[in-house]
């Protein structure tokens, strides 16, 4: 017979598995722009086997030890997503009201009928910065990926003139396809000693400055736009991969 702290574990796991499938359901159908809702699948899935290894009892029949490393692990992912959580929290109110020389708009998805949803944030911010300060120079960074009809650059500065942005304000690097390659690329064309600001979502500004001082940009401000907060869990959850990611490659390629 199942105690009732397996009841409630076995509970808890079938009603997150089912708000995993039914959120997933809702980031595929809204486009999120990536594919990334496939993660909260396979989450539920994950929970679902959970949910079947306490209610069969298989989980009390596995070795003390093995379930011992099991919790020991699960603990340890537990505590490096609250903590690089935190870090990603702790920079999404990035700004400045410093006239800068330039500021680089990291590149989103964009589609025949404009930008997305998360790239049109960061355009919003630009236009807000922009008007404010009038003698900075915007570049706009972002290469077209195999679902988009137009690199991201032209798309945005297609998106900026139509807000009034000046033509001749903006620059274009159409070649970049990741953040790292944005800020790499955008670096040439900045003049030894301007001064420099990001614009991205606030979901993703921590590790946007993090790529722009290991690119050799240190002193680079932030300019942080929002996000939908209705993609904010599928964004700061992709942003954990992301981060351990860059930081295994920079232990890698330091």
């Amino acid at each position: 017979m199942k105690t009732t702290m397996e009841r409630v574990m076995e509970s808890i796991c079938i009603i997150a598995a089912i708000l995993c499938v039914i959120y997933g359901v809702i980031v595929c159908v809204n486009g999120s722009g990536t594919g990334f809702y496939i993660v909260w699948l396979f989450l539920a899935g994950a929970f679902l086997v959970l949910a079947w290894l306490i209610h069969s009892g298989t989980w009390m029949r596995l070795p003390q030890a093995l379930r011992c490393v099991v919790l020991v692990l699960t603990g340890i992912g537990l505590a490096a997503f609250v903590f690089v959580e935190g870090l990603i929290v702790s920079h999404m109110a990035e700004t400045t009201d410093a006239d800068l020389d330039y500021v680089i708009i990291l590149g989103a998805q964009v589609r025949e009928d404009g930008p997305s949803v998360v790239l049109r944030y960061r355009l919003d911010r630009a236009v807000e910065y922009l008007e404010a300060h009038p003698d900075t120079i915007c570049i706009l960074s972002g290469g077209q990926g195999s679902n988009e009809p137009f690199s991201e650059a032209e798309g945005m500065a297609e998106y900026l003139k139509e807000k009034g942005i000046a033509a001749k304000r903006l620059m274009l690097e159409a070649e970049s396809l990741t953040t790292a390659e944005n800020i790499q690329n955008c670096k040439k064309l900045l003049p030894q000693g301007a001064s420099v600001g990001i614009i991205t979502n606030d979901f993703h500004m921590f590790r946007a400055l993090q790529i722009a001082g290991k690119q050799g940009l240190p002193d680079a401000v932030g300019i942080t736009a929002g996000s939908a907060r209705s993609f904010l869990p599928n964004n700061m959850l992709r942003e954990f991969f992301a981060e351990i990611k860059f930081l295994l490659l920079s232990v890698i390629h330091p």
